[in-house]
């Protein structure tokens, strides 16, 4: 896994150096583009030199992305992320945010799962309901890492930058809570009674969810007091916020809660008390850019490997058209899911359908789908749900990545 994550993290480096000197893409945009393009080449070796396609498959295959995202770092990248949002502004909009993340979720999660049970019928590929609704789970919430990365390129306004920003943050650790959920409910069909299965998701989400979001003020708390007993040795701090990030996770896979909201809670607590983002004093200066630099490093290898692993996948016309198809309903569910829970709030705009319009091209979907298709059993249709996935995720950074500034532009002016 050493020699793979190694090559891995090399091709980002060199693909990020290729980017910033010609392309001057967002730096996530342009990682996967370039692996993307490199991809060509090596599926047309799998003939000529069928040895180097294998290692290079073994290479992907080893450094299981998986395992390497859920497990590894999501927790870096989003402490990286909240570290650095602003808690006051984050607070004024978190009526909005807690909508969005939750009751946005669901109503997603139903939509998706709905119409594309129904259009792979229409396709003529079996895709049983509750495996379209665990599609739906795992495709709605928007992915933190892509959203926090293209923002930093877009330069829209603050407030809405926020609810993005925000809603991002916390609705992947509540996407996860609702995956696993339908999980239980596919894995018990037949065993449990409704009664039974309604309890058990109580419990799921009372543990993972609210667990998760107590457990990360904890630790968040015993770091940021760690943090301010010392007057200088900034390096000894930049050790505390590690640790606070990797046995924090740690504890968390033990005790069964919500590592991201753990981490999102931690990082926000840690980089408002110690004003990271103020850089006066050499303590705030270490901190901020040592995660800035694990921000951008760790984005690096994880879109690159999201190229980088395409040529594994076998996308046939049925799938190819599905996944068109779900681009269509991905797009529709989430401007119902966030005009509803929008429409119940009190707002100053005077066009509130501009903001919505935003937040609809804004919901970038990444990694942590791609993730979660991959963590499927076989029964599950896992080969269907990822492959309609990889190209949900292809069209959201690449295509609603590269136009949101242009968009934002052409809607406030």
């Amino acid at each position: 896994m050493f020699e793979s994550f190694s090559i891995v993290f090399t091709i980002s480096a060199l693909f990020s150096y290729i980017n910033y000197k010609w392309l001057k893409l967002p730096t996530t945009i342009g990682l996967m583009i370039l692996s993307l393009i490199l991809i060509v080449p090596i599926a047309l070796s799998k003939t000529v030199f069928p040895e180097f396609y294998t290692f290079f498959c073994n290479i992907i295959v080893n450094a299981d992305f998986k395992t390497l995202l859920l497990n590894g770092i999501l927790s870096f990248l989003l402490f990286a992320g909240a570290l650095h949002v602003n808690l006051a502004a984050l607070t004024k909009e978190k009526k909005s945010i807690f909508l969005f993340a939750t009751l946005g979720v669901l109503i997603s999660t139903c939509i998706v799962g709905s119409l594309t049970f129904f259009g792979a019928q229409l396709i003529g590929l079996e895709l049983p309901f509750l495996h379209a609704l665990l599609f739906g789970a795992l495709i709605s919430p928007t992915d933190p890492i892509a959203v926090m990365a293209i923002l930093k390129e877009a330069n829209i306004a603050e407030s809405l930058g926020i609810k993005i920003e925000g809603e991002s943050l916390f609705n992947d650790g509540i996407g996860v809570v609702v995956f696993s959920g339908i999980l239980l409910i596919a894995a018990a069909t037949g065993e449990l009674s409704n009664t039974e299965i309604g309890t058990e998701i109580g419990l799921l989400f009372l543990e993972e969810a609210v667990g998760g979001l107590f457990y990360g003020f904890v630790i968040g708390f015993l770091g940021l007091k760690c943090i301010q007993s010392l007057t200088e040795n900034p390096q000894l701090a930049v050790m505390i916020t590690l640790a606070v990030v990797m046995g924090g996770t740690a504890g968390a896979f033990l005790m069964e809660v919500s590592a991201p909201l753990a981490m999102v809670v931690a990082g926000l607590f840690i980089g408002n008390k110690i004003h990271v983002n103020e850089d006066k004093n050499p303590i705030q200066k270490a901190i901020s850019s040592f995660w800035e630099i694990l921000d951008d490093v760790f984005n690096g290898i994880l879109f690159g490997l999201i190229g980088l692993a395409i040529h594994l996948l076998n996308i046939n016309t049925s799938y190819f058209l599905l996944g068109v198809f779900a681009i269509l309903i991905v797009l529709l569910a989430r401007f119902i899911s966030v005009f509803l829970p929008y429409s119940l709030l009190k707002h100053e705009e005077t066009k509130p359908m501009k903001t919505v319009a935003v937040l609809t091209w804004g919901g970038l979907r990444g990694g942590i789908s791609i993730a979660l298709a991959l963590s499927l059993g076989e029964e599950l249709s896992r080969d269907l749900i990822l492959h309609i996935t990889y190209i949900i995720v292809l069209f959201s950074i690449i295509v609603q990545g590269l136009t949101i500034g242009k968009v934002v532009k052409k809607i406030y002016s």
